[in-house]
């Protein structure tokens, strides 16, 4: 893969002197940075233009927008989220991308004075219209928190809190499912001999590998990783990182991240964003290696972050 670093820009290339051999050469003139408005790239409501053999769009954000009080946090965000594909939003502390999570299961509705305009299409539906029920939306749309959140209770009981929540099943069913989870987690045989041991005397990438399972224990169709390992060593990290590549088999996932290298590692598609606004959506390989966007490559290659 090319790296970007190496490349230079289209925008700085100069074109040779087409003048004759008395030609002067001419002296070359400042330009102006372009204001962020110019450098926005917004794909098309319905998403980019698919390769023939691209999953389908799971979710679609079209055009959202997003308020904390009257701070315009959020503006025309349009991304597609393909099923079986990890889209990572990358950009700068404070440009939105954890916001843009949590308005895909509208947890900021636990705060007052947060509100979202737009659509965001879940099978059809706008997930944003009134009247949704939000308990059948988080089933739907599991999220993974920065810090690892096991709940004060048993390794089982953090796993079985969810379907106990959302379903009544027998309790061989229930345990049964805790099992699944756990080994698609890939913690199962770490834990299988402590199922009754808390959930909070696990590491820190145990606890997040625990907050996956419980996660996927009810099914969801979409999950959503705010950062799941940014808090872990680098061992963990691996592993959280090989946990996604095999969860994406089954999950829309779009998951944000800080680290660059993770991003390039474990996304299908990357969306930048900057002060509220996105930059840049394409494929990651071309995010990383062929940016339409000076700004884009500007971040990614450390120039600014």
């Amino acid at each position: 893969m090319t790296s970007p670093i190496a490349r230079p820009l289209a925008a700085e290339r100069e074109s040779p002197d087409t003048g004759g051999a008395d030609s002067e050469p001419q002296p070359r003139r400042a330009v102006a940075a372009p204001p962020l408005a110019a450098l926005v790239q917004r794909p098309p409501a319905g998403g980019e233009v698919p390769k023939a053999d691209a999953p389908p769009i799971k979710v679609d954000i079209r055009l959202v927008n997003f308020f904390y009080g009257k701070f315009h946090a959020l503006r025309d965000i349009s991304v597609p989220l393909r099923d079986r594909r990890v889209t990572a939003f990358i950009g700068p502390s404070g440009c939105g991308k954890s916001t843009l999570l949590r308005i895909l299961n509208r947890i900021y509705q636990l705060y007052p004075g947060q509100a979202a305009t737009g659509e965001v299409m879940l099978d059809g539906e706008n997930i944003l219209s009134p009247g949704l029920d939000l308990n059948r939306l988080r089933a739907k749309i599991g999220m993974v928190f920065q810090k690892p959140t096991p709940f004060p209770m048993s390794i089982h009981d953090n796993i079985a809190f969810g379907v106990r929540l959302y379903e009544k099943v027998p309790k061989s069913e229930l345990d049964d499912r805790v099992e699944s989870a756990l080994r698609r987690a890939a913690l199962w045989d770490e834990v299988k001999d402590k199922l009754r041991a808390s959930g909070l005397s696990l590491s820190g990438g145990q606890q997040q590998r625990l907050c996956i399972a419980r996660a996927i224990a009810i099914e969801p169709e979409v999950l959503l990783l705010d950062e799941p390992a940014s808090a872990l060593d680098p061992i963990s990290t691996q592993r959280v990182e090989e946990l996604i590549a095999e969860l994406k088999a089954d999950y829309c996932i779009a998951m944000v991240t800080h680290n660059m290298q993770q991003a390039a590692r474990s996304s299908d598609y990357t969306a930048f964003l900057y002060l509220g606004e996105l930059v840049e959506f394409d494929e990651t390989e071309t995010i990383f290696t062929h940016p339409k966007v000076r700004r884009t490559e500007d971040y990614i290659t450390g120039r600014f972050g």
